[in-house]
């Protein structure tokens, strides 16, 4: 089974890449971010025809989550993180696919810093501890996957200094990272490309893609029966050059059936 996280940054306007890389790439399970539509408004005739059925979580103008799966229904679990009813931002939803829960996450960005933004970032990440803990609970086969806006160590970025004051970069957003894998979840990536450079995500500033100034915050992170089925996980960097891409690239892993 192949699993991806992508990150769009808004699905009407890039349609056209998303449909070509489904196509080129035939995914079993995608899990999409920052769809920036409503529910009413994703083009959701395209997905199917494309072979894929989904559950979707949208929001105007910004936010949004969705999990895709190829010639399948994914089995809608939850919609929002428990925790906070007054919490109304599209970031997560969960489904199971086959005997595999697989969890679309789209963390807060947090900037600036200090300020109430900060703080939301920091207590979503507890929300989704608790989550996590819940499902690591199961004793199943989980994936964790999504733009989770956290450039977990300095190999993680292409400049440190560049990023230093930025909310990705945070000790506290970093903590809140480590506890995760602390949890007992696996870093995909990292488990199968531990050293170097693995960028996911190049700002349409300053030409950071002609640069390949870049850092990795898009991630799968794996129960351990879901690690113990991986067998590969890599990123498709060059379908952040294509015309109109959006500026994260699929991420992706491959478990054993």
């Amino acid at each position: 089974m192949k699993i991806a996280t992508y990150n769009v940054n808004g699905i009407n306007a890039r349609l056209p890449r998303l449909l070509e890389w489904l196509d080129e790439q035939k995914p079993d399970v995608v899990c999409l971010q920052e769809l920036k539509a409503d529910d009413d408004k994703i083009p959701k005739a395209k997905i199917e025809e494309a072979g894929y059925g989904a559950v979707w979580h949208g929001q105007k103008g910004f936010n949004g989550v969705a999990i895709l799966a190829r010639d399948a229904e994914p089995k809608e679990h939850q919609v929002r993180l428990p925790g906070n009813e007054e919490d109304e931002q599209s970031r997560y939803v969960e489904a199971e696919i086959g005997d595999v829960i697989v969890a679309s996450i789209y963390l807060p960005n947090g900037n600036p810093v200090p300020g109430p933004k900060f703080d939301y970032k920091l207590g979503w990440i507890d929300r989704l501890h608790a989550r996590a803990d819940y499902l690591l609970g199961l004793e199943k086969p989980v994936v964790l996957a999504g733009d989770y806006n956290v450039i977990p160590t300095d190999e993680d970025v292409y400049s440190v200094k560049a990023m230093q004051d930025d909310a990705l970069m945070q000790p506290e957003s970093r903590a809140a990272f480590r506890r995760l894998l602390y949890q007992g979840w696996t870093d995909a990536i990292r488990a199968r490309i531990p050293i170097g450079p693995v960028w996911t995500f190049w700002d349409y500033q300053r030409g950071a893609w002609q640069r390949d100034a870049g850092f990795r915050i898009d991630h799968l992170l794996l129960s351990p029966v879901a690690a113990d089925r991986l067998r590969a996980a890599g990123v498709d960097k060059e379908y952040r050059g294509r015309e109109k891409a959006s500026d994260h690239t699929p991420v992706w892993i491959e478990l054993a059936d």
